[in-house]
């Protein structure tokens, strides 16, 4: 079954999502999230969206209706969590029996860990997750982790934006070689993510 894409409206304008169906009954959804001034054609997205749909997985990636409406600054934080829930919410209404599996690149992935545990998520994916801004790691979001939901962080070790720290929710992986667009090798990213996804059977 072919990738399809539809708009969902939410409270803060139009969103577009693009799914692509599990290969095989779905064993969990994936909803993925983009960078702030990037779109859901990264590199490391598309590369997850093939390995996870191969492995069993529906994946969703979200554009924000930022993005959508031809805007590259982001909206502010509270308005990013507001529209991503609301679109996150619509498509479990067609897949109430899968689990939940929330993620995404830079600042989306700073979306998924702050609306993961309202949404009854089962797990987080965060690659790049943007420490601080380049230069200023004094303005650490370090705290925004800390959302006890099990969470896999995928970083490269000369990411500007730093990387964080792990606790017993939160397993680090360090990309050696990697910057923050993780392009160096997308699938071995998508792979580790996938093992990650199996070794909590949300993932064949």
């Amino acid at each position: 079954m072919p990738e399809s894409s539809r708009e969902i409206v939410t409270p803060r304008g139009s969103a577009l999502v693009d799914l692509t169906p599990a290969s095989g009954r779905a064993k969990s959804l994936l909803v993925l999230g983009h960078g702030a001034g990037g779109g859901v054609d990264a590199p490391d997205l598309v590369a997850l969206r093939d390995a996870a749909s191969a492995a069993g997985v529906t994946v969703a990636r979200v554009t924000q209706p930022y993005r959508v409406a031809g805007r590259r600054a982001p909206a502010p934080a509270p308005q990013l969590d507001e529209a991503w829930t609301s679109v996150v919410r619509e498509l479990l209404t067609t897949s109430r029996r899968t689990p939940l599996v929330v993620g995404g690149r830079s600042s989306g992935a700073r979306v998924a860990c702050r609306t993961a545990a309202d949404l009854g998520a089962a797990a987080v994916v965060c690659l790049a997750f943007p420490l601080h801004p380049p230069g200023k790691p004094e303005r650490s979001r370090q705290a925004e982790l800390a959302s006890g939901v099990s969470t896999l962080v995928l970083n490269g070790d000369r990411d500007p934006f730093g990387v964080p720290a792990g606790d017993r929710h939160t397993l680090i992986v360090v990309r050696p070689g990697e910057g923050h667009d993780l392009r160096r090798d997308p699938a071995g990213t998508a792979r580790l993510v996938v093992d990650w996804l199996r070794e909590r059977n949300l993932a064949r």
